[in-house]
């Protein structure tokens, strides 16, 4: 005689393991496709060819998931923490199907009023299970544009709390038409907003058919899953560093001075922590640089040289910690500008690798231009068969080199690390009325070292009319270059100009004549190691 065992269907933990994967792999794609909507709709050059935005899914407590693979640092990592003052905002309990809030506050978005953020619940079967955010840069939005020269956050554009954009399908329309009028772009501005929303709407959309397939009635044991595994790899990985503190300081350009900032990293076994105490206090211009974007870039280096294989959501962001003083230029409280944060913000993976030089000196870079070298112009025109002239405004999106690698030469004219496409020339002449009569390689403005730092650009442009126009500089790495290390040379200094020998401050608005062109000369990144 046999004794039947127990019947069971619940899966083994290693099926669920598999399964779990497969889902994961799954979740990738939902996002991946929230993200392709975005750029796909996008009325912005910056997000439709440069991929200047971010995306992602998160769980009802607000921890990010999954991240599409694509955007930048200080979108991704900072919308990490957007979603949290969201919910603090909108409780769950209020949420309803249909529902999409928005905001482009510095101190709870992206760092500058330029990037709206959109938050949307996502409904299964009548039941909030998860939340879709992303963000996406607009050419304008009022105020001084995009540059650095106001003096407080109010002179650089419209601010929009958090707020309710869509209720229950219904847009709201009050809300839509103050932002048409705050903004010499009414119809782009507008666009990009809707298309912000649609991209929320179909990650919702594929996360539903997700949770068909797979049959399952919510994403909790999969975000613990995610976020739990990726925390301990990250934990692990950190446990095979050497134990210390480190420091580095970077003098970078400032706007009326240097500016040095200051780092102190240490490695513990529940993690690693950066400081940045001692770096100066914020300045009357718009370089400022609120916490979370501070810490979205610091974050981002950390990973790049402790753990760059590592899913990039709540658990592996955990073990990195970060804080700088309340009120420095790195921790710019309200109301101080900000609109340029991205000058200082995008040199911070490089205070992270200075640090990291001594006790990891085969994972990190040299020094490279890191801060975009965005060509934000400004004015207004008449294209060919319109009558009526009318406002254009433009971030073109353009880098220097990065720093030499251990073992591999740097990057030319590559954004590292805001990881931004650069604007193709075709783009740029058809939205606004300038031509660029030159756009090469800057040779030899790498650094020279065992590995050679990447070479910046020569770029010269004009107008196709006879009218002037605005540029809106905020460039930096012209007084003081990318650094080289361990023996390498430094790489060039850039250069700003005009055809008729004017040279630029690198910061500020200035006018560029009809009769002139503008001449820029972007970084070469530092050499690695003894030529």
């Amino acid at each position: 005689m046999t004794t039947n065992a127990p019947h069971t269907d619940a899966p083994t933990n290693a099926q669920q393991e598999i399964r779990f994967q497969i889902m994961w792999n799954r979740l990738i794609s939902v996002v991946g496709e929230q993200a392709r909507i975005l750029i796909r709709t996008a009325f912005s050059p910056i997000v439709r060819e440069c991929e200047d935005i971010s995306a992602g899914v998160f769980d009802t407590q607000g921890r990010m998931v999954a991240q599409a693979v694509t955007g930048t640092p200080g979108h991704v990592n900072s919308m990490a923490e957007s979603v949290g003052h969201f919910l603090r905002h909108f409780p769950v309990e209020t949420m309803k199907e249909g529902d999409a809030y928005i905001t482009n506050d510095p101190w709870m978005g992206t760092g500058h009023l330029n990037d709206f953020v959109i938050t949307t619940p996502a409904f299964y079967r009548g039941k909030l299970v998860a939340l879709f955010s992303c963000t996406g840069h607009l050419m304008d939005i009022g105020g001084l544009g995009n540059g650095p020269d106001a003096t407080d956050v109010f002179m650089e554009g419209l601010s929009i709390p958090m707020l309710k954009l869509v209720d229950q399908g219904v847009v709201n329309e009050t809300l839509m038409a103050m932002i048409r009028a705050n903004t010499r772009l009414p119809v782009d501005t507008e666009g990009d907003t809707y298309s912000l929303v649609a991209c929320n709407e179909a990650g919702a959309v594929a996360l539903r058919d997700m949770m068909d397939e797979f049959d399952i009635d919510t994403i909790e044991p999969l975000a613990n899953y995610i976020i739990d595994r990726s925390r301990q790899a990250v934990l692990e990985k950190i446990a095979a560093l050497p134990k210390g503190r480190w420091s580095h300081a970077m003098t970078v350009d400032g706007y009326d001075a240097p500016l040095e900032l200051k780092a102190t990293l240490t490695v513990a076994e529940d993690g690693v922590s950066v400081s940045y105490d001692g770096s100066p206090a914020a300045v009357t211009r718009g370089i400022n640089v609120p916490l979370a974007y501070t810490k979205a870039y610091t974050v981002f280096g950390l990973a790049c040289a402790i753990s760059p294989d590592v899913p990039n959501n709540a658990g592996s962001l955990a073990p990195y910690r970060v804080d700088a003083p309340a009120g420095s230029v790195l921790n710019a409280l309200r109301p101080a500008p900000v609109s340029s944060r991205h000058i200082i913000g995008q040199m911070l993976p490089d205070m992270v690798f200075g640090c990291l030089r001594t006790p990891l000196p085969d994972r990190v870079p040299a020094e490279g231009t890191s801060c975009l070298w965005n060509i934000a112009v400004r004015g207004v025109w008449a294209p060919d068969g319109d009558s009526k002239p009318r406002a254009f405004a433009l971030a073109i999106t353009t880098n220097g080199g990065t720093g030499a690698r251990p073992g591999l030469d740097g990057l030319s004219a590559t954004a590292f690390p805001s990881g931004v496409h650069g604007t193709p020339v075709e783009i740029a002449e058809n939205q606004c009325p300038l031509i660029f009569w030159k756009k090469e390689l800057r040779d030899g403005s790498g650094g020279a070292g065992l590995t050679r730092g990447g070479d910046g650009q020569i770029m010269e442009i004009g107008t196709t009319n006879d009218a002037s126009f605005e540029l809106l500089a905020a460039f930096d790495r012209v007084k003081y270059p990318p650094r080289g290390a361990l023996g390498g040379s430094n790489g060039a200094a850039g250069i700003v100009k005009t055809s008729k020998g004017r040279s630029l401050p690198s910061k500020g608005l200035h006018v560029i004549a009809s009769d002139e062109r503008l001449h820029l000369l972007t970084p070469g990144g530092g050499g690695l190691g003894a030529p």
